[in-house]
């Protein structure tokens, strides 16, 4: 309660007071000065992000600490509701954000800042016809805003095009092939192309290092052997259960790697720090291996590659992002089109679709991309059941294992990012009993050292994207595991440089207007 008697001291003063205090208290009370930011001076938050010298992904949430008090303090204020809709929104918990810009327009409905924080939030959760009803209100209440006007027409925009695909997709229900009509044979390698080659089936280490450093030179592989690639991952998965059993063998060990969100030259340091995939060097990528970072082509290519020739060393997970809707608003889908061409676009839709859901390795780690369940009872068997080959939808056991989260209370609670739910420790344990397995690794949150150890050391999250969207100044990680213990070693790195091409460079043009 110390930061609150020093804010009634602070109320007490007059104006002059107000600016030596304020300086006294930056120095002595960094926390104090933080809050002194938040509620006297609503408007400096980008100054006070500037400033601290701690990474982005703290400041976030240290900033929904402080508006939280300020709100305690004053719950009456729209700005402080509307501000840390904005710090929900940077941290991705986007129903979270919806909630608090909503209370803003509640508070003051002639507040624009509340409509333009709940339009960007459903913008984000790919929710454009809510988006454009908000941003419509915007324009009415600020009608000479250039800014409003042009956020406006782009969401427009957005709604007519998905009005467009919705009316051309109308009744096709039938589970058609994309891969089916694709025949890689007769695609002709013209004589002047310099790139590596794959002659005849058989992908080669060879071929993969010579792919590796071709990307690194920003080049990409001829479609033919793109098409190879995909088409190969999309047998070898279609094989494949919604859970997976993994065998590690005593003495060996066993890599867990979380979100890498077209993060290619992390990716590669990853391996120049763990080595490359092989029979002996086990991989398990743990799902949102794309959108976001502008090399996700890069990165897919390389996990799929790998895992036509290690099928049993590098084993995939489908994440949230391993989606259409996802995929239309964060940048694969357009980098995709642009590198690759339309037709691989519904090509890695489909592969996506074939992706697992789970993994347990050594029938003691339990690794899913998001997290757990709405119900009790959930076995290995239920998980293993489930058809997995389609979008993923709002809810069900599906869509709470790609978008689920921990909570540090106990029960349930409603997911801060709007789609499935917030799960406690008493949650994780039961499913670890009732399915007799020791620990939950999962992903799906940036973490500012990499990782975070949850629920009595019953859950990890893993994230393998160092310096996220080149804006959140968090590690990255991954997890070995030794059998035939399977005590997680875990292991953090930062971020290398890339070239400069900025994430989001291919995301939809209204999403990126707000990065």
């Amino acid at each position: 309660m110390k930061i609150k008697c020093n804010l009634y001291w602070i109320h007490s003063l007059n104006h002059l007071d107000h600016y030596l205090a304020f300086w006294l208290l930056m120095f002595l009370y960094t926390k104090i000065y933080l809050a002194l930011i938040l509620i006297f001076f609503n408007d400096l938050f980008e100054l006070w992000h500037l400033l601290t010298p701690i990474s982005p992904a703290n400041k976030f949430s240290q900033a929904i600490e402080l508006y939280s008090q300020a709100i305690e303090l004053n719950s009456s204020n729209a700005v402080y509701w509307a501000n840390r809709a904005f710090a929900h929104t940077k941290l991705e918990e986007y129903g979270s954000a919806v909630q608090d810009a909503t209370k803003a327009i509640e508070i003051d409905s002639r507040y624009s800042k509340g409509y333009y924080r709940r339009g960007a939030a459903y913008l984000a959760m790919g929710k454009f016809k809510e988006a454009l009803k908000d941003f419509q209100q915007v324009k009415k209440i600020c009608p000479n805003d250039p800014d409003a006007t042009r956020k406006l027409k782009e969401c427009e925009k957005a709604v007519q095009k998905i009005r467009f695909e919705e009316a051309i997709s109308a009744g096709d229900d039938e589970r058609r092939s994309v891969a089916d009509s694709i025949d890689y044979h007769i695609i002709e390698v013209e004589p002047h192309y310099a790139g590596p080659r794959i002659d005849g089936e058989e992908i080669t280490i060879e071929f993969v290092k010579a792919m590796l450093d071709e990307f690194k030179k920003q080049k990409c592989i001829h479609k033919r052997y793109a098409y190879q690639i995909v088409l190969k991952t999309l047998d070898l998965l279609r094989s494949m259960p919604s859970l997976v059993d993994v065998d590690v063998p005593n003495g060996g060990h066993f890599t867990v790697c979380g979100d890498v969100h077209g993060q290619y030259f992390d990716l590669l340091n990853i391996f120049d720090l763990n080595g490359l995939p092989s029979e002996e060097n086990p991989y398990l990528f743990n799902g949102d291996f794309v959108d976001r970072g502008s090399f996700s082509v890069e990165v897919i290519l390389t996990l799929f590659a790998f895992k036509c020739l290690y099928p049993k060393a590098m084993y995939l997970a489908r994440g949230n992002h391993e989606s259409k809707s996802m995929n239309k608003i964060y940048g694969f889908e357009g980098e995709v089109r642009s590198k690759l061409g339309e037709k691989f676009v519904e090509l890695f839709a489909e592969v996506f679709c074939w992706l697992p859901l789970a993994h347990v390795i050594n029938n003691k780690v339990f690794v899913v991309h998001g997290g757990l369940f709405s119900v009790d009872g959930v076995k290995l068997s239920d998980i293993r059941s489930i058809d997995r080959f389609c979008e993923p939808p709002e809810e069900g056991l599906m869509c709470e294992l790609l978008w689920s989260d921990p909570q540090p209370q106990l029960g349930r609670g409603p997911s801060k990012r709007g789609v499935a739910l917030s799960f406690g420790a008493d949650v994780t344990k039961k499913f670890l009993q009732e399915n007799n397995l020791d620990l939950i690794v999962r992903s799906h949150e940036v973490k500012d050292e990499g990782h975070e150890i949850e629920h009595d050391g019953k859950l990890i999250t893993v994230f393998s994207a160092p310096n996220y969207c080149d804006q959140m100044g968090n590690k990255g990680a991954f997890i070995r595991f030794t059998a035939p213990e399977m005590k997680p070693d875990i292991v953090t790195f930062s971020a290398v440089p890339h070239p400069d091409v900025k994430p989001m460079a291919y995301a939809n043009n209204f999403l990126r207007m707000f990065q």
